[in-house]
């Protein structure tokens, strides 16, 4: 059985962090939980005055978060903002600022290919330690992240997979529990595509939650599916768009690799992966400066997967709080950054609505740097003929009893 765990103070145990460094924040994957994205960008950054919002640049944070695609001249007639130089130098001030980072890109993992690839989260309990736990998911190729969540008790991580099989997905963290690396784990396998939302900045910092259950118009959360031939340099550039890389940086890179794209070659995969939904731009902003911020996920399960999708999706909409959320299996999950008293009472308030049989909120550790991981997608499986990924959890699996031999 898994706990929930949460800290009841106000302010202990939240994440850190003043000034993010922009260059950094830029490589990072939105494929990567938002924590990841905090506690890297730390690691760059350096000690600094929080700043303070004015309402014209939170005019600004909204616009740009509702209107990632729009140009410099056209997102000036949702502004305060006279001329398109002042914008670009304001926009340029908030990600130095560590208040705004992107463009990024989101994944819209079901075109890749033809075969289905979803998303899997993995909650794991252990009694070794995170070097030996790490060294064991790190030989499964498809994994994404991994990173603790905060317990007083036992060990507890969080892991994120893309899977071409689930069942053979879970059966190697039943070969790590058979044999003592973890102690215990639960699946979870979505289909569904991620909503990500930036807070409104005007918006209430600690929301009600009585409106979960109201009727809403619910957002299309399926995935599509393949519907393009990727060639060798759509699938080459993928990773590092993901992550907000300039093509001219891309280029290099690939030069080093022994890769000759061209330029002209690289801007004709970006444009055909953007108009085809393979990804979409996004920018990122959280609803005050990190080092105030607590961040948690919540998981929730009720009698109706409807009923399920409408309380993710009402989950303080349109307040102050970063969300993201999608289905995993019939569980609903949501990924927070709040004002910390919105945590400390979220536990109580959702104990009064019957319609929620299950829930599980993990605040995320802030103090465990050097145990947060990740890596961009692996796509060398790519089968280029067939418009398949597939892994060889076969190799995983052989790997693995190896290495329990060795130790």
């Amino acid at each position: 059985m898994f706990c929930v765990f949460m800290h009841t103070s106000v302010y202990s145990g939240f994440i850190v962090l003043y000034i993010c460094n922009r260059e950094y924040l830029n490589l990072l994957d939105i494929l990567v939980p938002i924590q990841m994205l905090i506690n890297l960008a730390a690691r760059k950054s350096s000690m600094g005055k929080i700043h303070q919002l004015t309402d014209r640049e939170k005019v600004l944070l909204n616009a740009i978060g509702r209107h990632p695609d729009i140009p410099m001249k056209e997102l000036l007639t949702y502004t305060n903002y006279k001329w398109v130089s002042t914008l670009a130098r304001k926009l340029n001030q908030l990600k130095e600022q560590g208040i705004l980072s992107g463009p990024l890109h989101d994944f819209n993992h079901g075109k890749l290919c033809k075969n289905p690839l979803h998303k899997v989260v993995s909650i794991i309990e252990t009694q070794q330690s995170y070097e030996t736990v790490y060294s064991y998911l790190k030989l499964i190729e498809p994994l994404i992240w991994i990173f603790p969540v905060l317990s007083s008790q036992k060990k507890v991580l969080q892991a994120g997979f893309f899977s071409s099989n689930d069942a053979e997905m879970e059966a190697l963290l039943q070969v790590l529990k058979d044999n003592g690396i973890i102690s215990d784990y639960s699946v979870r396998v979505s289909g569904h595509k991620r909503i990500v939302e930036n807070p409104n900045l005007f918006g209430d910092p600690n929301p009600s939650l009585d409106g979960l259950l109201d009727p809403c118009e619910l957002p299309d959360t399926s995935l599509g599916h393949h519907d393009t031939v990727w060639n060798e340099c759509d699938i080459a550039i993928l990773p590092y768009l993901l992550r907000g890389a300039k093509l001219i940086d891309i280029l290099r890179k690939e030069k080093k690799l022994q890769k000759n794209w061209t330029y002209e070659q690289m801007r004709y995969s970006r444009r055909k992966i953007s108009q085809n939904g393979l990804v979409q731009k996004k920018y990122i902003f959280f609803p005050f400066p990190c080092g105030i911020c607590a961040h948690f996920h919540l998981f929730l399960k009720t009698d109706d997967t409807t009923l399920t999708q409408r309380i993710i999706h009402n989950f303080a909409r349109g307040e102050r709080i970063y969300r993201e959320y999608l289905l995993y299996d019939d569980w609903g999950m949501l990924v927070c950054m709040s004002h910390p008293p919105f945590l400390t009472g979220l536990l109580y308030n959702l104990d009064q609505i019957d319609e929620i049989t299950e829930k599980e909120l993990y605040q995320i550790r802030s103090n465990s740097g050097k145990y947060w991981f990740s890596r961009p997608l692996e796509l060398k499986y790519y089968d280029f003929d067939e418009q398949t990924l597939e892994y060889p959890y076969h190799v995983y699996r052989e790997q693995m009893k190896e290495k329990l031999e060795n130790e």
